[in-house]
């Protein structure tokens, strides 16, 4: 059995990654004050239909709560997520 995706934060580039084999699904953020603007996610063809885009953004707005920090969502993907999961919606500025 497979375990689940494991999602990294690397917070000296700014972003949340999750590997593929031979690939990278990825959540790009920039930090200013206290709000955290998430400008793109991508999910490359082969890791699409896993859910990987909301583990990432899970994890994304897991760390702006941790943090103290507003959202500011310039990724549409990230509007439609807050929109379905009212703890997210909650963060946003």
């Amino acid at each position: 059995m497979n375990n689940p995706p494991t999602v990294e934060h690397f917070l000296e580039k700014s972003r949340f990654e999750i590997r593929g084999v031979e690939t990278i699904a990825h959540l790009d953020y920039s930090l200013a004050r206290a709000v955290m603007t998430i400008h793109h996610t991508f999910v490359p063809p082969e890791l699409r239909g896993q859910n990987i885009a909301g583990q990432l953004a899970g994890a994304a707005f897991e760390y702006a709560r941790a943090e103290g920090l507003k959202v500011v969502p310039q990724c549409s993907y990230i509007g439609v997520y807050a929109k379905r999961h009212p703890e997210a919606a909650a963060l946003l500025a």
